[in-house]
């Protein structure tokens, strides 16, 4: 991760070199998954971050080792961004011992407490309190870190959204709160559950700071999150960044996506961040053709690793099932 003190992304081309491969990176982690859920190695529930890459990967530019993450079930590729080891969280979607929950979250579970990723949350809007509170360990602690906390525009309908706000402006608690508005909570339309659909003026009512950002833009996402982070290190309290995007697959691997117009799809996926980058930057002279293979062949070189990793890896035996779960039960 680069210096999250400097408020200005540095866009050298080894920087946006590097955004590049962040998304390209989450997106082929992405498509492998979906083929192996398809070939039953991954099990359970899945959801997929097809489309979205550009707000994990640009705003972990502006976030420090020390801060905190939170996010939500749709987590590969905050997880992968923040830094948390592939091959680990390749061994969690297959529910091996190895993976970074020790197999016993899987896909909606990530959790790697050595790059305080403190992971996905099952529970819609159930990270933003949790979120609030390592914010406030950080305050009580006269530490100068922040808590990040991703979630959806549908946690925005649960009563954590606005009881997480309030409390972290009254205590100005240093919180980047950071909504993912793909526009369908599930399948209902924002506009069929809203209200008020624009997020960021419901911030506002709480007193918290709050701007909108074009979440299919990893360069804007970047350089607003670095500005806000700088304003919360500052003492500036908490903060609001609603990025506007888009999942170009349904909402989990068993939708049948009925609810949304294929033209409507199809319309978003003109706006691909991985395409709208590499565009702008083969525009500019940055980016060569030979930049973008050695990229992908890099990836896909890692994901083979991280897959024969998790083929590899051992099912937990049945005696330390108790493990973790009852004081005093299987091993320590």
């Amino acid at each position: 991760m680069n210096d999250s003190h400097s408020i200005k992304p540095h866009l050298t081309r080894e920087h946006l070199l590097g955004l590049l491969h962040g998304m390209i990176r989450v997106r082929r982690f992405e498509e492998k998954c979906a083929e192996l859920y398809q070939q039953e190695k991954i099990r359970g529930f899945m959801h997929l971050y097809i489309g979205e890459e550009a707000i994990a990967v640009g705003a972990m530019q502006a976030l420090a080792p020390a801060d905190a993450v939170v996010t939500t079930y749709r987590e590969h590729g905050h997880a992968l961004a923040r830094g948390v080891a592939m091959d680990a969280v390749m061994a969690e979607m297959y529910g091996k011992a190895e993976g970074c929950s020790h197999g016993r979250g899987g896909s909606m579970h990530l959790f790697d407490a050595a790059t305080r990723f403190y992971g996905g949350n099952a529970i819609v809007g159930g990270g933003l309190p949790l979120a609030v509170g390592l914010a406030l360990a950080e305050k009580m602690q006269q530490r100068d870190g922040i808590a990040a906390c991703f979630f959806g525009e549908g946690a925005v309908a649960e009563g954590e959204f606005h009881e997480s706000l309030n409390l972290a402006e009254l205590w100005r608690l240093p919180v980047l709160f950071v909504c993912e508005n793909n526009l369908y909570a599930m399948g209902t339309r924002l506009e069929r559950s809203e209200s008020q659909p624009d997020i960021h003026i419901k911030a506002q009512s709480y007193n918290v700071p709050a701007e909108v950002v074009d979440g299919m833009d990893v360069v804007a996402v970047e350089a607003t999150a670095r500005r806000v982070c700088a304003a919360i290190r500052g003492g500036g309290g908490p903060a609001l960044l609603e990025c506007r995007t888009y999942r170009f697959r349904a909402h989990s691997m068993f939708d049948p996506q009925l609810y949304r117009d294929r033209a409507e799809i199809e319309d978003w996926k003109h706006r691909d961040p991985i395409d709208r980058l590499a565009s702008w930057m083969r525009e500019t002279g940055v980016l060569h053709d030979t930049d973008v293979t050695a990229i992908e062949a890099q990836v896909d070189a890692e994901i083979a690793r991280a897959v024969g990793f998790a083929e590899s890896g051992r099912w937990e035996p049945v005696a330390e099932l108790g493990r973790d779960v009852y004081a005093g039960e299987g091993t320590p």
